[in-house]
């Protein structure tokens, strides 16, 4: 059976006290659309209607690269309605999935059950029981079969203390819903077009309405302010946490970590506190992360010890590395087998050989340096012009004195040595020494200026 997905996207988040869509509100690094989008395509489904409203225009350009069919609710008159403007581009045959983009964190596995529900009864819809459900529609059972969801605002007060909620993410056919949503009204409280008005029409038409509940509560949270948005955050990030400590990464304490994106991780893996990995990442066995690290779609090798506040962003690190403190990759850094980076040392579309260090307070941009080598404190590569970029090339087993600058385009050969202080402008040949700098000058006895006195 095909299945659509229809995504509420349209409403305008007036709590956020944003000029950003709700939708485009991040969490865990990427939109709240976004995480809803990118769970419908692990459905596979056949079509992904977004209906949007307001801030459209920049929710459409987030969005541009993904198969999306876009859907205009022009007056936010209600979720049916919301649906409803959806059935001209709707198909007549299969099923229809129908999400909240402000709620982001419910999982394939919900869905698959939620879509194997529907597919016996033609509508199923996701619940969950909780102590109180102050605010939200009401499950309404008799002899334990859904009779109908009644909002909180209608509600009697014997109503009100039913515990089971409505959490409005449905499953329904789609000849059902092209039936259905035509005869909605809105009379009632709101003066609104409720969907939840789908259920009664189903049991008048004799179907069984089917149910399902997530297996972890904060999947059908929604996103109205910030102080929710804080909240859904720390619990999506504490069952980041928890999976990964699954696979048996030791996290020094998982309430303050954070992981926007993927992490692939080896054994024995460790990382301390406020560590932010962002992207796709990779760490092999035994790998360590000193506090406070920013790690950016970057794959870092087994062995490899990467020292407290280090940013790296797009990297590959080798095995037995050791980098940081406070070192930066930036993109295009790719280091060989036990290298040294050390602090305050950054490194920029540069590949670093085996066993190669640079310890201390350097920039290698557009580099390549070969195996062994040293470069010393202080050293860059002056890989810029103005107007273009320029490769240095530093051989293996060179040494290149402290405080040196390499002018690009320059080739440092194999073996060659650098005086410290140097300024390189000419290729330095194998087994060759450079010095670039003036003759020291002394002066003995020298009378030191002295302040006049006024």
């Amino acid at each position: 059976m095909s299945t659509s997905v229809i995504i509420l996207a349209a409403g305008k988040g007036t709590r956020m006290r944003s000029g950003l869509p709700k939708v485009l509100q991040p969490l865990a690094g990427r939109p709240l659309l976004g995480h809803v989008i990118e769970t419908a395509k692990k459905l596979q489904a056949d079509n992904i209607i977004t209906i949007y409203g307001h801030g459209g225009n920049l929710v459409q350009k987030e969005f541009a690269h993904e198969q999306v069919q876009w859907v205009k609710q022009a007056e936010q008159l209600g979720t049916g309605h919301a649906v409803k403007v959806t059935l001209p581009v709707l198909p007549k045959d299969g099923q229809a999935l129908i999400l909240s983009g402000d709620v982001p964190c419910i999982s394939q596995q919900t869905l698959q059950k939620l879509l194997d529900a529907a597919r016996n009864t033609g509508i199923a819809l996701v619940t969950l029981t909780v102590a109180d459900a102050t605010g939200y529609g009401r499950i309404v059972r008799d002899n334990g079969k859904i009779q109908a969801i009644v909002e909180h605002k209608d509600a009697s007060e014997e109503q009100r203390k039913i515990k089971e909620f409505n959490t409005g993410i449905y499953c329904v056919s789609n000849a059902k819903l092209h039936e259905w949503l035509p005869k909605l009204s809105n009379d009632n409280a709101q003066g609104e077009y409720y969907l939840t008005d789908i259920v009664a029409m189903a049991i008048a038409d004799g179907l069984e309405v089917a149910s399902v509940e997530p297996e972890r509560a904060f999947e059908v949270e929604g996103v109205n302010d910030r102080i929710q948005l804080a909240a859904l955050e720390r619990e999506f990030q504490t069952h980041q946490a928890k999976l990964l400590m699954q696979q048996g990464v030791h996290l020094i304490d998982p309430s303050r970590f954070d992981l926007r994106g993927q992490l692939t991780v080896g054994q024995d893996v460790r990382i301390d506190i406020n560590v932010i990995i962002e992207g796709d990442c990779a760490f092999g066995d035994n790998v360590e992360i000193g506090a406070g690290c920013v790690i950016k779609n970057t794959t870092i090798a087994a062995g490899t010890k990467v020292q407290p506040y280090s940013v790296f962003d797009s990297a590959i690190v080798g095995e037995n590395t050791q980098i940081g403190p406070f070192s930066r990759l930036r993109p295009g850094a790719k280091l060989a087998d036990e290298v040294h980076i050390g602090n305050f040392v950054e490194v920029k579309n540069s590949s670093i050989g085996l066993g190669s260090k640079a310890n201390h307070f350097t920039y290698l941009g557009d580099a390549e340096v070969g195996a062994g080598s040293n470069i010393g404190a202080g050293t860059i590569t002056c890989n810029y012009d103005g107007a273009n970029k320029f490769k240095t090339i530093i051989g293996d087993a060179a040494f290149i004195g402290s405080n040196s600058s390499l002018v690009a385009p320059v080739t440092i050969g194999n073996g060659a040595t650098v005086g410290a202080g140097s300024t390189i402008t000419r290729d330095v040949a194998d087994n060759c020494l450079a010095v670039e700098r003036s003759k020291q000058f002394v002066k003995e006895d020298y009378p030191r200026p002295q302040k006049i006195k006024k």
